[in-house]
């Protein structure tokens, strides 16, 4: 199983929007809003890196006031 984490940063105003849809996903695990430079922690948990990245480019990023995302993999050894 490979974990990441996302940083998200939304459109303003639109941040629970934007977090509700996310609960959504099948493989995001947990979202929550933070303040900062970034409006959303999310955990995800996928079968490979490639799904991974196939969730944050093709549904994450297209989730309707997503402006950025940056993903933060975890390193299996220190799991």
């Amino acid at each position: 199983m490979e974990i990441a984490y996302v940083l998200v940063t939304s459109e303003i105003a639109h941040e629970m929007d934007v977090m509700r849809e996310l609960l959504k996903l099948d493989f995001v695990k947990e979202a929550k809003g933070t303040f900062g430079v970034y409006d959303i922690f999310v955990k995800i948990e996928a079968n490979s890196s490639k799904e991974i990245e196939d969730i944050v480019t093709k549904q994450i990023r297209k989730t309707k006031h997503v402006l950025s995302t940056t993903t933060l993999p975890i390193i299996p050894e220190q799991d």
